[in-house]
């Protein structure tokens, strides 16, 4: 669909890319991977028609539709939330606004002839399900329905990003064009994501740090580095091992290239003298000069990996940490209900749930950045803890302050020499050291911190989001860092593979308490049963739950023994009501039938009156998300039946 032939983009005498010629086809997901500054963004930038390539051309059909996500961008802060995602598609909107301006003077002085030309946009735009669309998009990502008629300004940063995210998706785009889409995304979040992705008919490219959500999600690799684009077939861990095995073919091929010349060369040394030997070792000077000219070296790769190095001062004693019956609300909002927590010397422990449930609040409670309005914290014999905040540029106290003056206070004593190679260590070289704090990168300020965190010699370590501002090379940096650390871990990490790497308890924070688990977080998910937190089941589930709010529970293994056990379903009745969805789900899809057919007619809207107009048109919008609602009831009630045909069987 999109055809790229022969691109490059230079920025002076930087060549970001040259020579790429990829072809983006309909139905194929694309991962864009690179190196920080290796020009990711730069690339999207170009397929989106933001920026201009240097050379070579992009061929997009003329009549496609893109949905673009850039990076903290966001606007419209007084317009509803829902009012926000339905503007991606700003031709529909205004149709749509136009139309009710019509609507709103008809008795004075109707346009027939103008509402005629709207009402074709409106149709051609599947208009009349606009709004549900949004809603579910909007739902998906963790906006309940409650809030879609408030202000966007009413959201926190983060949300605002959701929401943007759903307009995106909701312009029902022929192209996606995403810039690191699961930032500021829980894990039901991501996962709803990757569902919406794989079902997505047209290409879509996506920036994303995430190796888990790229695992998933994308059947190409887009390669950028070596001052080009390769295409590599698969996944992210798929490119990995044929990226691996490339470098090492061409090392081999050069190892050989260079063997065979050195083998020519002791000839020519050996007999070059001898004149019955000239004429050969001649030859052979020339067969070495046009191999030597044939070789190339293997290129170095843009990706750079910091080392991360943490070394406890001590053991800490048996028990690290307890945290007796922690309360906290914010205002009405009560988000830690009575939390019980007891942490031991070389746990790594994963705390998980959806956001705003109160994980990155405990952890400040924990380390004294908030008070609990109830309960206590206690931290065990010689336990230090190294706080790696979610906020963590708050920890600039100066932010004309320089990287390398700022390091320097954390190792008083030590020389400039040393103060720069830890600074090497995470990246910082030459006249990157001399960069003010405030002119720092997300990825280059965390790593920063985590060089102060390192030199603390901590020998226990709470970490908040600590890969939110990092690439995927410092991830996997960190990853291995952290395996080698022989002190306590706790962290809260939307990150399924960074978890997946680290984890050997989880702790899922719900709205009703906590649930304790003593494994690993690939254990857990078996353990929930239907893949709690990576599942196509999972949106049902979280459905289910809100809906049941109050009622009785499953109890995991530290919410207690004697918990109620939930009623066990009865197959007749789950069949009886399945006959009555579906007749209740054909009645309203007739009726809907009905209604597009009423549209459809050419006399309508010039012999019908707005207010039976707007009545019809309520009458659809109900309808439809009645109709959704049948639907979603129905798979449940499927999903039951199907759950025990297996038991009995």
């Amino acid at each position: 669909m999109i055809s790229i032939s022969n691109l490059g983009r230079s920025f002076g005498d930087r060549t970001l890319f040259a020579g790429v010629s990829v072809q983006l086809n309909r139905g194929e997901r694309y991962g864009l991977v690179g190196a920080n500054g290796s020009g990711k963004t730069t690339l999207l930038n170009i397929l989106s028609g933001e920026l201009d390539a240097t050379e070579g051309q992009v061929s997009i059909p003329k009549d496609a539709r893109f949905g673009v996500l850039r990076q903290d961008h966001f606007r419209h802060e007084s317009q509803k939330i829902l009012d926000v995602a339905m503007m991606g598609n700003l031709e529909l909107w205004r149709a749509l606004e136009e139309r009710e301006k019509i609507l709103a003077k008809a008795e004075e002085d109707f346009d027939a002839d103008r509402f005629a030309e709207v009402e074709e946009t409106v149709q051609r735009n599947d208009g009349y399900t606009a709004e549900a669309r949004a809603a579910a998009i909007l739902e998906g990502l963790g906006i309940p329905a409650e809030l879609h008629r408030n202000p966007l300004s009413t959201l926190s940063g983060g949300f605002k990003l959701r929401v943007l995210l759903a307009q995106v998706l909701a312009s029902q785009p022929d192209v996606l064009l995403l810039d690191e889409p699961t930032n500021h995304l829980d894990i039901l979040s991501i996962r709803w994501l990757e569902l919406f992705l794989k079902d997505f008919a047209g290409p879509g490219v996506v920036i994303s740090h995430d190796h888990r959500f790229l695992d998933n999600v994308a059947t190409t690799i887009l390669d950028v580095d070596y001052e080009t684009v390769l295409p590599y077939r698969g996944n992210y861990s798929a490119f990995l091992e044929a990226k691996e095995a490339e470098h090492i073919r061409r090392e081999k091929d050069l190892s050989a290239r260079e063997k065979e010349i050195g083998q020519h060369q002791k000839f020519v040394d050996r007999f070059r003298a001898k004149a019955s030997k000239a004429r050969q070792a001649q030859s052979k000077v020339r067969m070495i000069e046009k191999k030597a000219a044939e070789i190339t070296e293997v290129p170095t790769s843009s990706r750079r990996y910091p080392t991360f190095r943490f070394e406890q001062r001590r053991n800490s004693g048996r028990d690290v940490l307890k945290i007796s019956g922690i309360q906290k609300a914010f205002g009405d909002n009560e988000v830690l209900h009575g939390v019980d927590l007891l942490v031991q010397r070389g746990d790594r422990l994963a705390i998980m749930g959806p956001n705003g449930i109160g994980k990155s609040t405990l952890l400040k409670i924990v380390m004294g950045v908030l008070e609990p309005d109830a309960g206590e914290v206690e931290w065990g014999y010689e336990a230090h803890p190294g706080y790696f905040a979610q906020d963590h540029q708050e920890q600039f106290d100066d932010p004309s302050r320089t990287a390398e003056s700022w390091i320097w206070d954390f190792c008083p004593g030590k020389d400039i020499g040393w103060v720069r190679g830890r600074l090497a260590l995470m990246l910082f070289s030459g006249d990157d050291t001399k960069k003010r704090l405030e002119t720092l990168s997300g990825g280059e300020a965390a790593r920063l911190i985590f060089s102060r965190l390192g030199m603390e010699n901590p020998n226990v370590l709470v970490l908040d989001e600590p890969t939110n501002h990092l690439d995927l090379e410092s991830i996997e940096a960190l990853v291995e860092g952290l395996q080698e650390y022989e002190g306590t871990l706790i962290f809260v990490s939307h990150d399924r593979w960074f978890v997946g790497a680290l984890a050997t308890r989880v702790v899922e924070i719900k709205p009703d308490g906590i649930r304790d688990y003593p494994g690993t977080y690939e254990e857990y998910v078996h353990f929930c049963g239907d893949d709690h937190l990576d599942a196509d089941q999972v949106i049902l589930k979280a459905k289910r739950e809100k809906k049941g709010k109050g009622g009785p529970r499953n109890s995991g293994p530290a919410e207690g023994k004697n918990a109620p056990k939930p009623p066990k379903p009865n197959k007749w009745k789950l069949e009886e009501r399945q006959g009555e969805l579906l007749e209740e789900i054909e009645a309203s899809e007739a009726r809907i039938g009905e209604i597009d057919g009423r549209f459809a007619e050419p006399t309508f809207y010039q012999t019908v009156s707005p207010d039976e107009i707007r009545s019809v048109e309520a009458e659809r919008a109900r309808l439809q998300s009645r109709l959704e609602a049948l639907m979603e009831e129905w798979e449940e009630v499927e999903g039951a039946l199907a759950s025990l045909g297996e038991k009995g069987s």
